[in-house]
């Protein structure tokens, strides 16, 4: 029988073959020999009767084609060929219990495919690439100061449409490789607390290097969320000159569907930015837990909470609040960081720190009413913050809410961050607010958005009285 490695080798000498450029100039030629390799991986690995997943060399030249490929086609068929691979090769999964036999208690077991490609370096000591002898271009693969300038470039725009394209489809699907690392780790530390599972993830030993400007990756991933919709307004329909960038020139043709993809991918990235923040905020909930039970050690590097740092952002830029608030769409971290953000205005318990345990009845939804139900209070919040921001907060902390409260599943969390207030009485609560807000602040503008707040409350408070 035929070794398997001799198998991949030589499947790897034919695919890799095709990108060998010798003695072409033309850019064409050279973009339709990067298709054709993607095709043959997709063949061999995807569509074939007996399928074998590419090498790490494959794999590394089909990142390697995403971030230099200047085309949308290449950058799309790249995409989607490596999202392909992931869900075809999984490095990480959870095996059924059912399948360990009667020794497993009940849990899973994780496991971990240590000879599985990552587009990541931040592992160490992986045997397979220290035994194979594999020479990997550090340039295709990302550690955590390279996804850091990643985030970075999409943030401030400063390159073509293409390049910019091409960092947020490569943006996408390192979140999604993240996500798939870390979600079975989740898995199996909710039933067996065992800690070890999150701190090998990949997002905590990326956000935990000394590499990473953890606080700069924040910014910029508040800096896309925020700007989404003005960048939209700026798509480079003529910022088309990537042929000067290679030897010979690309035809149109190849980046003709841009200006109509680019507000998709854009609309996506945004999407895959938050659902990075949300993996963050995941994982320093599992921290915090698991250092209440003295499960974490000294080796566990120490940073500040994103919910933290996020605050902190949005306490210091406050032109990014509103745009903020109004894209990120996650209800349940939404609501925290508004109570987070009223927690910092309203006085507090003099023994209390800000990383008690301990959360008093203030730092619920109905405790912030509450501080807003007559005139003084109102007041005493107002000399240090701005009415327009507190009618801000209220109204996407009631949309949270009402989005919250409709579905069972989250009667724990709306009990423990709501409080016990019924429907009519929150509704009751927030148009009280808005009146002392009114009331002290004679030239308040309300926006459409709290407007139409405002009147949902009262339409449900009239209804459930």
């Amino acid at each position: 029988m035929e070794d398997p490695r001799t198998n991949s080798q030589r499947l790897e000498g034919n695919t890799l073959a095709i990108l060998d450029f010798s003695g072409i100039r033309e850019a064409r030629d050279i973009h339709d020999d990067r298709l054709s390799f993607l095709e043959a991986v997709r063949a061999v690995s995807l569509a074939s009767t007996s399928p074998s997943p590419p090498t790490w060399k494959m794999f590394d030249a089909i990142l390697q084609i995403l971030r230099d490929g200047l085309s949308l086609e290449l950058a799309v068929a790249c995409f989607q060929l490596l999202t392909d691979l992931d869900k075809r090769y999984p490095r990480v999964y959870v095996r059924d219990s059912d399948n360990l036999g009667t020794n497993s208690g009940g849990a899973g077991e994780l496991v971990v495919n240590k000879e599985a490609w990552s587009p990541f370096t931040v592992r160490s000591g992986n045997s397979h690439f220290e035994d194979s002898g594999i020479c990997r271009d550090s340039n295709s693969l990302l550690d955590s100061a390279s996804f850091s300038s990643l985030v970075e470039e999409i943030a401030v725009g400063r390159h073509s449409a293409i390049k910019t394209v091409q960092n947020m489809l490569l943006f996408q699907y390192l979140v999604r490789a993240l996500e798939a690392d870390f979600l079975p780790r989740h898995t199996l530390y909710k039933e067996t607390l065992n800690w070890v599972f999150l701190r090998e993830s990949v997002l905590s030993q990326l956000v935990a290097s000394r590499k990473m400007n953890y606080k700069s990756l924040v910014h910029n991933c508040l800096s896309v969320v925020s700007t989404r919709f003005f960048h939209e307004a700026n798509i480079c329909h003529t910022d088309l000159k990537v042929q000067e960038s290679i030897s010979g020139d690309l035809p149109q043709s190849c980046n003709v569907g841009l200006p109509f993809a680019f507000p998709e991918i854009q609309r996506k990235a945004c999407d895959a930015v938050q659902k990075l923040l949300i993996l963050i905020m995941e994982l320093d909930v599992i921290r915090k837990e698991a250092e209440k039970l003295g499960l974490t050690s000294r080796s566990d590097s120490f940073r500040a909470t994103i919910l933290d740092t996020i605050l902190d952002e949005l306490t210091y830029n406050k032109d990014q609040l509103s745009p903020f608030l109004e894209v990120f769409e996650d209800p349940k971290w939404k609501l925290e960081i508004i109570l987070l953000y009223f927690g910092k205005y309203y006085s507090r318990p003099s023994t209390r720190t800000r990383r008690s345990n301990s959360s008093p009845n203030d730092e619920t939804f109905e405790g912030i009413l509450n501080c807003f139900s007559n005139p003084t209070t109102t007041g005493g919040i107002l000399r240090k913050m701005a009415s327009e921001v507190a009618c801000l907060l209220l109204a996407q902390a009631f949309k949270c809410y009402l989005s919250l409260q409709s579905d069972q599943k989250n009667a724990v969390f709306v009990t423990e961050k709501i409080g016990g207030s019924t429907l009519p009485e929150i509704c009751n609560s927030l148009v009280t607010a808005f009146k002392n807000l009114r009331k002290l602040d004679r030239d308040l503008e309300l926006t459409s958005f709290e407007k139409q707040a405002l009147t949902t409350a009262a339409a449900l408070a009239s209804m459930k009285s």
